[in-house]
């Protein structure tokens, strides 16, 4: 597949796995992920290890950047999900997710991998949308969510090891379902170090 460009990202961005649909407009994106979808190596068994959800990536030219967007999904089955990824290699990124939980509540997740992934649930959302944010400080990440794109809550805060060769990106999952879509908007990307991890200012 060619490579694409969104307002307001320095970069062309490329897709690892083809989504089974996809869309892109000003400052926003919309995947369509396919049957069994996902992003995941389970601690207790690397060998079912999953990486065949559709990934728009591209290569940041600033060493620190804050990319955030307003996420949107069409949930149906546990796990459903769209997200926001920072990738170094296959065993190596993390990812910030909007996700029906096994509550099938959607519900902010974190999932931090290091050889085997780290999954962490956070906070429930009464709605459909939310916005979620990942800022780059040196080779560490923070992870903020807001309910309206101005407060930010931090999610998570850690560590890749990886200056310059990290890329951020979108994605879409449906692990145990047949497909899910989910809708990026007011996608914003700067080149800028936040100075509050956990404020996110």
């Amino acid at each position: 597949m060619k490579p694409f460009r969104i307002d307001g990202v320095d970069g062309e961005l490329t897709w690892e796995n083809a989504p089974r649909a996809w869309e892109v407009g000003v400052r926003r994106l919309a995947i369509v992920s396919g049957d069994g979808e996902d992003w995941f190596i389970d601690p207790a068994d690397r060998s079912s290890a999953k990486r065949n959800a559709p990934c728009a990536f591209f290569r940041p030219i600033s060493h620190d950047f804050v990319l955030s967007a307003n996420v949107k999904v069409d949930f149906q089955q546990k796990y459903d999900a769209g997200a926001i990824h920072v990738r170094v290699q296959d065993d190596l990124w993390a990812k910030l997710c909007f996700e029906y939980s096994s509550f099938v509540q959607p519900t902010i997740v974190s999932v931090v991998t290091r050889g085997t992934s780290d999954d962490c649930n956070s906070t429930v959302i009464d709605g459909d949308s939310v916005y979620l944010r990942v800022s780059k400080v040196g080779t560490t990440f923070a992870f903020h969510y807001s309910l309206d794109g101005a407060q930010w809550n931090l999610v998570r805060y850690f560590d890749l090891n990886a200056s310059d060769t990290v890329r951020p990106g979108f994605s879409a999952q449906a692990p145990v379902g047949t497909s899910c879509s989910a809708w990026f908007s007011q996608i914003t990307y700067a080149f800028r170090t936040i100075g509050d991890i956990r404020s996110g200012e």
